[in-house]
């Protein structure tokens, strides 16, 4: 059997028996749908055709972009819609637009190039590494809905980009540290060599003129660092001071400006150690730290706002006398009536007024089948129509709707604090405390006992006891672990998962896409006497190939074309096939077409669909969420480490059982939305159990957020990964047997780390006390208490490499 062709276009493979061609560069090319069929030919016929020979990837199939209808696309020309996005430049207008599509540097020349012939577009340029594309055109002669189909014919598609308020500033925030972590690390290294050379130890022989010269460049390379670079510590230690709760940013804030000083001093007279390097240093490393938190909070509030994007732009109301009219989503309002066709998503939440179909549902609940609905029942915001027009009488909308309410959950879940966190955040406000205090009463006992010294040794106190071994204790022995497990397939992304796996003993896990594969596919065909395989094949994939529901994702393409096939949401298909009336779908409804009794399924694994026609059933057809393979050994590893494990899914079908069933899972769930997951979750927390929780979807967001220890699959919603506190990358479960042998040494380190950074601290406090201990050998001291941190921390990828 031959290999498929692969589609010019997209790469993907050509159905047997289809007949999509166009000549492309000279030579008739093969494309596996009409879709990637007139996107070659707009490309041809508008002389661009070099962007195939240039490409380095294949394109994306037309057909996985969201698409628009005309009339949402001419509410882009309306002068309020485009308020918020377009500016006006002179006769010009100028927007910018997200682009969904691109695969390569090629992309960015052909829309270009394909905007730069449209009449009306005055210049076009994309960003490829946010593919934002920024078009100026004459809105007089050209509307903007026009530029917006014109992408599509080419195969992209194109929306307007709406910067959130929340992620902008963030944004804007990580920016400026960036800019003052870039300044601090540059200045620091030209205050280290200049304040080096400065050192007795080097024997450098400098004049008494160049000496005072290097002096005097240290202080001016090193004041930028101080009252530009670090403010944020003393804006943060003039807060600390004032609501009387310590925290590092008044150690730390003293002894950068404790170091600067006691430099003024050097330098003004001339004599002593400059001590700006040291100032510099404990800049540029805290710093470092404070941008990296930055960045996790950028992602996260991106990933909120994402979540509020689910909802369309537009919606089709039902006028009183009878028209519809399509309208912002801003501008509906309680009790209208909404058309929401086939393929699109429900604007609000409401009950059906008029119309059956299947709603698609796994947003909030998980389950991976589309469920019938009809008048009378309630649907969700959020959620797709798959199969046929609804009528919707609007109930809620906007917070009210069960979409914010998961928004709710998720920022409750987050606001809990574990009770380890807060006691590590009093252990740090006493030692500070303690430091402080006891550089005070050292303080003032030496300007008793010989007041020119007190100051160096209160100094000397300050650089020693500075917290940076005890700061990167924990850090640096995450990443190198960290690191270790990215190898693995598994990114951690909040530090406190490693020092946390000890605690754990029960885990949660989400079925579809966690525990399975995610997607159905065709499992067997058992066909009835006088039936082969190849014409139940042939029929069956005729009928479904004129279906939009999951269920047709499992066939291929068939030849044959179906005509006059209808729809009945949760039964299944009618069409007539080769001259003859068929159905598919649910057995009774099936059988109903010959009159004759529905026969039994061959097994109850799985879920079966029966084709008949008008003389009986043809065949058997099995679908099934496929088990991904190494979940048994998973499952095996939670047991021997001693885990009680749960099953909590929001499919409401037999395969929760029969899966739990297979792995051994004693205690699953089904039907139960992202509230109920987080009430047994909550369950668990006051029974005294620590809980790892394994999900992929956005309905596992809340319960993720609110684990103790969250691992959210590679293939999981943006938002699930930016809420876990790990992501499986690799979606390999079997990484994640690998990683708790990781675990558990990374935290023996993180444990010899901290022990080492207390004693270090408990043993140097008392010899600097006594003066026995010069700021310089502080900073020695505290270097090399850092530098033994890391090296410590550096023996976690030699477990990675025996794993």
């Amino acid at each position: 059997m031959t290999a498929p062709l692969p589609c010019y276009h997209c790469g993907l493979p050509v159905p047997a028996n289809t007949d999509f061609k166009s000549v492309v560069i000279q030579e008739e090319r093969d494309f596996c749908c009409p879709g990637c069929q007139a996107v070659a030919q707009a490309i041809v016929e508008n002389g661009l055709e070099s962007y195939y020979q240039h490409r380095s990837e294949r394109s994306s199939n037309p057909d996985e972009l969201p698409g628009f209808i005309p009339d949402e696309l001419k509410l882009y020309d309306r002068a309020e819609v485009q308020q918020p996005f377009v500016r006006s430049e002179g006769e010009f207008s100028s927007t910018q637009l997200l682009i969904e599509g691109i695969t390569c540097a090629a992309c960015g020349w052909l829309i270009e190039k394909h905007l730069a012939n449209i009449p009306g577009v005055n210049s076009s340029q994309l960003n490829l590494s946010n593919h934002r594309l920024h078009v100026r055109w004459d809105s007089s002669k050209l509307p903007l809905s026009d530029i917006l189909h014109s992408i599509r014919k080419i195969g992209y598609a194109a929306h307007p980009w709406h910067p959130d308020a929340v992620s902008t500033q963030i944004a804007q925030e990580n920016r400026v540290a960036l800019r003052k972590l870039g300044l601090a690390g540059l200045l620091w290294m030209q205050v280290m060599m200049a304040s080096m050379a400065t050192w007795p130890e080097f024997n450098l022989d400098l004049s008494e003129a160049m000496d005072g010269v290097l002096r005097w460049v240290s202080l001016l390379l090193t004041t930028p660092i101080i009252f530009y670079c670090s403010t944020e510590f003393f804006y943060g230690a003039m807060r600390d001071i004032r609501t009387r709760h310590l925290t590092m940013d008044v150690s730390v804030s003293l002894a950068i400006l404790g170091a600067y000083f006691a430099g003024i001093w050097s330098t003004v007279t001339g004599q002593g150690e400059l001590y700006f390097d040291a100032s510099g240093m404990f800049a540029f490393f805290l710093l470092s730290g404070r941008y990296l938190e930055r960045r996790a909070r950028e992602r996260t509030a991106a990933a909120t706002a994402q979540l509020v994007n689910l909802l369309p732009a537009s919606c089709l109301i039902l006028k009183e006398d009878g028209q519809s009219e399509r309208i912002l989503l801003k501008d509906l309002q309680l009790q209208q009536q909404v058309i929401v066709p086939p393929g699109h998503l429900i604007p609000a939440d409401g009950v059906i007024l008029s119309g059956q179909s299947s709603v698609d549902e796994s947003l909030l609940t998980g389950e991976y089948l589309p469920l019938p609905r009809q008048p009378g029942d309630q649907v969700t915001a959020g959620t797709l129509n798959v199969e046929g027009p609804l009528t919707i009488q609007v109930q809620a909308l906007g917070d009210n709707t069960r979409l914010s309410a998961i928004v709710r959950l998720l920022e409750r879940a987050q606001s809990l604090k574990p009770k380890f966190a807060e006691f590590a955040d009093q252990v740090a406000q006493w030692f500070l405390i303690s430091v402080l205090l006891i550089a005070a009463v050292v303080g003032i006992i030496w300007l008793q006992i010989d007041a020119a010294r007190a100051f160096w040794v209160v100094l000397s106190l300050l650089v020693a006891t500075c917290p940076c071994a005890l700061s990167l204790a924990t850090p640096t022995a995450l990443t190198a672990a960290t690191g270790s497990l990215h190898k693995l397939g598994l990114l951690i992304t909040k530090g406190h998962v490693l020092e946390t796996f000890k605690q754990i003993d029960t885990v949660i896990f989400d079925k579809t896409g966690t525990l399975t594969e995610g997607r159905l596919t065709l499992k067997r065909v058992e066909c009835f006497p006088s039936y082969t395989h190849e014409q139940a094949m042939e029929w069956a994939t005729a009928l479904e190939n004129r279906s939009e529901h999951p269920i047709a994702r499992a066939f291929g393409h068939s030849k044959l074309i179906a005509e006059d096939v209808t729809s009945s949401p949760g039964l299944g298909l009618q069409g007539s096939v080769a001259g003859q009336l068929m159905r598919i779908g649910r057995p009774d409804y099936v059988c109903k077409l010959s009159n004759t009794p529905p026969p039994a399924a061959p097994t109850a694994q799985g879920q079966w669909l029966l084709l008949g026609d008008t003389q009986g059933p043809i065949a058997w057809f099995a679908l099934d969420d496929q088990l991904r393979k190494d979940a048994p050994a998973l499952l095996d590893a939670c047991r021997a480490m001693g885990w009680q494990t749960l099953l909590l899914s929001g499919d409401s079908s037999p395969m929760v059982h029969e899966i739990a069933q297979q792995l051994g899972i004693s205690d699953a769930r089904g039907s139960l939305t992202p509230d109920d997951k987080l009430k047994v979750l909550e369950q668990l927390h006051q029974q005294g159990h620590r809980v790892l929780m394994l999900g992929d979807g956005v309905n596992d967001v809340p319960v993720l957020a609110a684990a103790d220890i969250s691992i959210a699959m590679g293939s999981a919603t943006d938002l699930a990964k930016t809420s876990a506190d790990a992501i499986l990358l690799s979606n390999r479960l079997s990484s994640l047997v690998g990683a708790f042998a990781i675990a558990k040494k990374a935290r023996r380190i993180i444990i010899e780390n901290l022990s080492w950074a207390i004693l270090y601290n408990g043993l140097i406090i008392p010899f600097a006390a006594v003066g026995w201990v010069t700021p310089g050998w502080a900073a020695l001291g505290m270097s090399v208490s850092s530098l033994l941190v890391v090296l410590n921390a550096l023996r976690l990828t030699a477990v990675a490499e025996k794993t």
